[in-house]
This record gives structure tokens, C-alpha cells and sequence, in this order.
């Protein structure tokens, strides 16, 4: 992402913040500064164990309280994709439009995007007379490449779980 943008988030973030009576961190801005970096869907542990990798010094606790802050200043969103899933997020900020295919064995999360879904979405706002703020679309598949590494890594833990 570029620098530009990192800052526009930042400054919304602390101007957030600040409305909201919050103190601004270097926990909190660390964390936004580290999801805007990734190009991914995650969990939260994931990302706590992430910034452990890179010796940041932030409490599980702080993690997950950051990111309830960011999906209510609408700086990322959070998807619970299926019942047996964790929370997943994503960078919210100067993203375009997109869907979701979930597979339900490895749970690998895709994105897709199909300008078919716009003009769905065009036809429905002029049929109904209304504004469509956003939209989610998510597929639920099942996984058919038989050296599915996501699918080896879920039977691995769960192997190792057993023992």
C-alpha cells in the first residue's frame, strides 16, 4: 500500500480516537500499520502471533479490542465466514468491491470480483428505488485440488491435536 494511504488510515484512525474519547497507542497504531501491510484475510491470533514474530511487544487482550475499534471506525471489516470458522478481517480502506469463495474443508478464503454482480447490484437499486451501501456475497465450496496445502496443514493439526 502506499505511504499515502497508510497515513490517510492513521489519521483517520487517531481522529476516530480522539472522537470517541480513546487514547491513541502505539500498540493500536502498530497493529493498523501491520494490517495494512497484509494482503490476506486473518484471524485474530494470527495476527497477534504475527506481531509476536516481529518482537512487537502487544498483548492478546490489545489485538483483539484494536480490532473491534477498526471494524467500528470502519478502517477494516470482519467476516465470520460458516458456523465452524473464526472471525476473518480485512483491510477496509481504498478497497474495491469484492466476493468471496470459502471452502469448507481447508478453509481458504478466495476473492473474486465479477462486474456481473455490479450491474446486478445497479438493477436492484433502480427496481427497489433505493441505495445499496455494500453487499456480501460469499460461495461455500469444497476444495477439489488433492494436494490442497491449506487441507494437509487442517489435517496436520488436527492429527497433532489428537495425540
Amino acid at each position: 500500500m502506499a505511504l499515502s494511504n497508510i497515513s490517510i488510515v492513521k489519521k483517520s484512525f487517531q481522529e476516530f480516537l480522539d472522537t470517541k474519547g480513546y487514547r491513541k497507542t502505539h500498540e493500536r497504531l502498530t497493529i493498523l500499520e501491520h494490517i495494512y501491510q497484509r494482503n490476506d484475510h486473518f484471524e485474530a491470533d494470527e495476527l497477534y502471533l504475527a506481531l509476536k514474530h516481529l518482537n512487537y511487544h502487544v498483548s492478546r487482550a490489545t489485538v483483539y479490542n484494536t480490532l473491534e475499534l477498526l471494524v467500528e471506525a470502519d478502517l477494516i471489516i470482519k467476516h465470520q465466514f460458516g458456523n465452524k470458522i473464526s472471525s476473518r478481517y480485512e483491510k477496509a480502506y481504498a478497497r474495491r468491491q469484492h466476493d468471496h469463495i470459502v471452502c469448507v474443508d481447508c478453509q481458504k478464503v478466495t476473492e473474486f470480483c465479477d462486474p456481473r454482480i455490479q450491474n446486478i447490484q445497479n438493477m436492484v437499486e433502480e427496481f427497489f428505488n433505493c441505495e445499496i451501501l455494500h453487499h456480501s456475497l460469499t460461495f461455500y465450496s469444497k476444495c477439489k485440488q488433492v494436494d490442497c496445502s491449506e487441507r494437509m496443514m487442517k489435517n496436520l493439526k488436527e492429527q497433532n491435536n489428537e495425540k
